[in-house]
């Protein structure tokens, strides 16, 4: 027994010393749990993200400006009525068309337009009921938020338009009872106004009860993804691609370190070739290599899942490019971090899998909380995957993609610049 016990000591001991080891039995995972549990908690407590809707009022009746009233109030939902400023008492109201082209452009999730004859006819009952439906425009690309939208649209309805609810339920008794008395109606016209005035004891805005869902129509349009055969690949093929690239980079970076141990780097460095040249020319491999292993996760996606890469190739090859290029200058960066293959090992693992997180590659940034989204935003990851699906998801022109790749190439030139600085200590040895 007392063998068995100093082997484990002895083991214990090792792990201590080897920080690597170290890092990646406690430290990695704690960290992507953290990280995980942040985003799956995040849909069930009260602080999940607000759904940023664009309204448009295209009927301006006394039963519209209260539905949109209550679509204001509404905590789960960002209402914004204007293109420019909420509180400009001067700023135009959102068209129908700015509404669409919002999200089109991945502004919002979905828009709201109200049409004319809302207000007259916004709630029936029985078969064969006569609505004016509502138009909500969605971003397929966010499958949850149309859902949400759509549910609170019905409780809204409810809980926003009392009267309106009450004339509807007395027109269908006076059409299938034979007729109401004018004395009838005309007290059940004072007791609905009655309802229709403003209280202040937040009566008005209770919640709906269970059940209440489809007093209005909704017809969903989906204005983004409606002609995409298989639109999660372009998703799945570009975040896991990028998470893949980083991998591989800091992999293949790891013959720095082999290098310096072994004392080619040296030799290396006593000929014309400088750090520079020779981190360049690594940089210039591991671009040429990413490019390769994004085009093969692409025409694979292309040819067996119905990714539509041949009608964007022009936006394929500069993303492509630039994630290959920004991929490469950081996995050269923690090589020149790191002194030893187990370090550069622990060290990547824990950095990529938190980008990957983070940034989208393994969860879709858009069922993340706001402040999430935002932290997101750090990653390289996020913005290579912005980029990808502005070209493949939302079809954009090329100038589109300048934000996502200015970023992506400063980050490159970041890293590199990281990784020469590091790397005197080599050529000082």
């Amino acid at each position: 027994m007392s063998l068995i016990l100093a082997v484990a000591k002895n083991r214990l001991l090792n792990l201590r010393r080897d920080r690597a080891a170290f890092v990646l039995a406690f430290v990695l995972p704690v960290a992507f749990f953290t990280i995980l549990a942040s985003i799956f908690a995040g849909a069930g407590r009260a602080a999940t993200r607000q759904i940023a809707l664009v309204v448009v009022d295209e009927d301006q009746s006394d039963a519209s400006k209260r539905f949109v009233a209550g679509l204001k109030a509404e905590a789960g939902l960002s209402v914004g009525l204007k293109p420019g400023r909420e509180d400009d008492p001067n700023g135009p109201l959102y068209t129908a068309a700015q509404a669409e082209q919002a999200v089109r452009k991945g502004d919002v999730p979905a828009a709201l337009v109200i049409p004319r004859g809302f207000g007259e006819r916004a709630i029936a009952f029985g078969p064969g009921a006569d609505r004016v439906a509502l138009h909500l425009l969605a971003d397929s690309g966010d499958p949850i938020a149309p859902q949400v939208v759509n549910g609170l649209v019905q409780k809204v309805a409810m809980t926003s338009m009392p009267a309106t609810l009450a004339r509807t339920g007395m027109a269908q008794v006076d059409r299938w009872s034979g007729g109401l008395t004018p004395e009838q109606k005309a007290r059940m016209e004072a007791a609905i106004g009655e309802i229709d005035k403003p209280r202040g004891d937040g009566a008005a805005t209770s919640a709906a009860p269970r059940g209440a869902g489809g007093l209005v129509a909704v017809e969903t349009r989906d204005v983004v993804g409606e002609k995409k055969k298989n639109p999660t690949v372009t998703f799945y093929a570009a975040g896991l691609g990028v998470m893949f690239l980083l991998f591989s980079a800091t992999g293949a970076g790891g013959a720095l370190i082999e290098e310096a141990e072994s004392g080619t780097l040296d030799r290396i460095l006593s000929t014309r070739v400088s750090m520079t040249k020779l981190l360049l020319g690594k940089l210039l491999y591991l671009s040429g290599v990413g490019v390769a292993q994004l085009t093969l996760m692409f025409v694979w996606g292309a040819i067996f899942f119905g990714l539509e890469l041949w009608s964007h190739i022009p936006g394929f090859l500069i993303m492509t490019a630039a994630t290959a290029l920004v991929c490469s200058a950081f996995g050269l960066m923690l090589a020149s971090v790191c002194r030893s293959r187990m370090q550069l090992v622990a060290l990547s693992n824990l950095s990529i899998l938190l980008m990957s997180a983070l940034g989208g590659s393994l969860f879709p940034r858009f069922l993340m909380s706001e402040k999430l989204q935002k932290i997101g935003l750090i990653t390289l990851n996020a913005w290579a995957l912005d980029g990808f699906q502005k070209i493949f998801w939302r079809d954009e022109p090329l100038w589109a993609i300048w934000p996502q790749v200015t970023v992506l190439l400063g980050l490159a030139v970041a890293f590199f610049l990281a990784a020469r600085r590091i790397a005197e200590r080599w050529e000082a040895a």
